[in-house]
């Protein structure tokens, strides 16, 4: 659930999902992901399980697991790949940037991380790898984003 609601702060996606029939890489026929997009994904992709598809006005997205882990590609409406996003351990992220959560966010807790790998060929402009770490408190809980330099950014307030 919480990796659901990071992964649309990150792509800020809001759509339905349609679950794959048989829980494999194909879709059903009424899903309106395009065969380009299917064709790449399986490409990029070759060893996902239980891929769950959602697409809106700017994305196609595939939720799927991948050695054991569960991963989310973005790809964009022509298909163009366009990020990966997974659940990391809170050791994935960078000391330097781990010890300036802890002085900057005293009294809150690491309650999940998550990488995004972006298509910097497709955009130059965004970060190669970032993440996201989702804090509480007891009474708070942001996401801060980490840059590829281990600085810390305010990203948004949660509650």
């Amino acid at each position: 659930m919480k990796k659901l609601f990071i992964t649309a702060a990150i792509a800020t996606l809001f759509s339905a999902s349609v679950f794959a029939a048989d829980g494999t890489k194909k879709a059903k026929t009424d899903v309106n992901v395009s065969y380009t997009v299917l064709n790449q994904f399986n490409v990029d992709f070759a060893d996902a399980t239980n891929v769950v598809w959602t697409v809106n006005g700017s994305f196609q997205k595939a939720d799927f697991v991948a050695d054991n882990v569960k991963k989310t590609a973005f790809y964009n409406l022509t298909g163009e790949f366009v990020a990966l996003t997974q659940d990391v351990d809170v050791k994935a992220i960078p000391a330097k940037a781990l010890k300036e959560i802890n002085e900057d966010y005293k009294g809150y807790n690491v309650n999940e991380v998550i990488v995004i790998q972006n298509n910097t060929e497709l955009n130059p402009d965004a970060d190669e790898t970032a993440y996201f770490v989702d804090l509480k408190s007891d009474t708070k809980e942001v996401l801060v984003k980490i840059t590829p330099e281990a600085h810390i950014a305010f990203y948004k307030q949660v509650k």
